[in-house]
């Protein structure tokens, strides 16, 4: 059985006030998701680190790609989502939105999300945090999701029943 309905289609935009938008990561992002992850590493890793090992200070470029290859794999053999935020030239990367079966009990999905360290604090961070509760809500087929670092910590997380 697999944890999304074999009829279910992604969505491959979704607006995002201020003139941004979500759409399925590539591994033709890494030229703007590497600079942006690298630039937000040490928070990032204060939030997915111990779960994730996410992102290492040693990440390589070649190694970000090689990780956006396998998210949009993922995503088109519908395991698992990684929705890069952009702006509508997709010049500039300013987080990403991660949709994931369910790691650990008492969920049917467990969704995350980060904006860059220069949106943190903005109105960009204010109407993601608001949209993505409403999107996953709206849009996909979860009944029970569970949304990691706003539901509960990461840290509560890790101490779920696998």
């Amino acid at each position: 059985m697999t944890w999304l309905p074999p009829d279910f289609v992604h969505p491959l935009r979704v607006d995002v006030p201020g003139g941004h938008h979500l759409r399925p990561i590539s591994g033709a992002d890494a030229a703007i998701d590497y600079p942006a992850v690298m630039g937000s590493r040490e928070r990032l890793w204060s939030i997915y680190g111990e779960a994730w090992g996410w992102p290492a200070a040693t990440m390589t470029y070649e190694a970000n790609r090689l990780d956006l290859e396998r998210h949009a794999a993922e995503i088109t053999a519908h395991e698992s989502f990684n929705y890069v935020l952009f702006d509508e030239a997709e010049t500039t990367e300013y987080g990403c939105v991660y949709i994931d079966p369910p790691e650990k009990a008492g969920a049917d999905a467990e969704i995350s999300w980060w904006v860059v360290d220069d949106s943190v604090g903005t109105a960009l961070e204010r109407d993601l945090d608001a949209l993505v509760p409403r999107w996953i809500g709206e849009a996909w087929p979860f009944e029970r999701p569970r949304f990691v670092g706003r539901d509960l910590s990461w840290k509560e997380w890790l101490a779920l029943p696998e």
